[in-house]
């Protein structure tokens, strides 16, 4: 490490007030982990649990999500995931501006993982000797201190493993909340999602079945990158070289770049998304730090969780719909005519000007009943 990231180090470690409001709950947290606590009278017993099935998902890189049933199968089981640490260099724009992001498996946002509701999630977190920072993983779906951020604080060359009930139904976020350094991680690309479907599947909340045909997860990622004297974009050698600059930049609350799944155009062109007229698509939205407005330009959400909660009724025919920061959010809509569809954060400044911006590539016929020209452009 260069002495640059050493005083860096000490810099981060030096938020006493935080790191030590933190330690009492993160004492509690362990304490709970070490010995037996009586819950709910639904709770199961640590036999119980150890006799209950294991699946154990590979997970994909988004927008992808793995393999899932949408209605579960069975009883509740056990679900393994794994999730290994990398802090990488990543290019953010055709102009080859740069961040040293710190990522959930290598990707801005993490991976979705899917589970049904009364499931327990087992993650398994991977930081490995070749990174420089300590970690951690707070999952909003999870009940205790911390989200489980207390039990799973690991050092370059360590793992953890991390088990917990997901009692409620709904898309949230995770993301790494270390002590004293929550933001610099967060807004260095250190977040995700999780959907806990409910066990009978999705629902309008009056009855109706809903079943997507395809599933998309696009995670809104604002970075702080800082410029110099002259207005370009600055470059470091590491993560802890940016650091001090990059906090300035945070604390002006403007992002420099606001991007889906990583970078300016991540989901346009060919890797735009894919569906067919006639299609039933669920996406799945967060932003771990900043609220979002989404849009689907000549669509529209069918039906919408904007805070993501399966227990809640969705609302329907919406334009646009706002996701608080901190917030995973659904919606349902299925595709009726072909075409390219910009779906954009709906400040459009942050969309067209710092790359908040996807496209769904969408096949089919066209259908004049629903639009047609009547007049094409021509002289007056």
């Amino acid at each position: 490490m260069t002495d640059n990231f050493n005083i860096t180090r000490r810099n981060i470690l030096a938020s006493a007030a935080f790191a030590g409001a933190m330690a009492p709950v993160i004492g509690a947290a362990t304490a709970h982990a070490a010995g037996e606590t009586k819950t709910a009278e639904k709770a199961l017993t640590p036999a119980e649990i150890a006799a209950l099935p294991r699946v154990k998902v590979e997970l994909a890189k988004p927008p992808f999500v793995h393999e899932h049933a949408q209605k579960a199968v069975g009883g509740p089981k056990i679900v393994e995931f794994t999730l290994t640490i990398e802090e990488k260099k990543m290019v953010l724009d055709d102009k080859g501006t740069e961040v040293h992001a710190m990522t959930f498996n290598g990707s801005v946002p993490g991976p979705l993982m899917v589970v049904h509701q009364n499931d327990y999630v087992e993650l398994t977190l991977i930081n490995p000797d070749t990174n420089e920072l300590q970690h951690n993983i707070d999952f909003h779906s999870a009940t205790g201190a911390l989200g489980g951020g207390g039990l799973t604080i690991v050092n370059p060359g360590e793992k953890a493993i991390l088990r917990f009930k997901a009692t409620k139904a709904g898309v949230f976020v995770y993301h790494c909340a270390p002590p004293g350094m929550v933001p610099w991680h967060v807004t260095s690309g250190m977040n995700g999602a999780i959907m806990v479907l409910p066990r009978d599947g999705l629902t309008d909340g009056h009855g109706k079945e809903l079943a997507y045909d395809r599933v998309y997860y696009v995670g809104e990622q604002d970075f702080y990158v800082p410029r110099d004297e002259k207005g370009a974009f600055k470059k470091y050698d590491s993560a802890g070289d940016a650091m001090v600059d990059t906090l300035e930049v945070m604390r002006t609350l403007t992002p420099s770049h606001i991007v889906f799944n990583g970078a300016v155009g991540a989901l346009t062109g060919d890797n735009a998304l894919k569906a067919a007229v006639g299609e039933k698509v669920l996406i799945v939205h967060s932003q771990a730090n900043r609220d979002t407005r989404p849009h689907l330009i000549g669509g529209h959400g069918d039906y919408v969780w904007a805070t993501g909660k399966f227990r809640n009724i969705p609302d329907v025919d919406q334009e646009t719909w706002f996701i608080p920061g901190g917030t995973a959010g659904a919606a349902f809509y299925t595709f009726e005519q072909p075409g390219i569809y910009a779906y954009v954060n709906h400040n459009l400044i942050e969309a067209f000007e710092l790359g908040a911006a996807a496209h769904f590539k969408v096949t089919g016929d066209w259908n004049d009943d629903l639009m047609t020209a009547v007049l094409a452009p021509s002289s007056i």
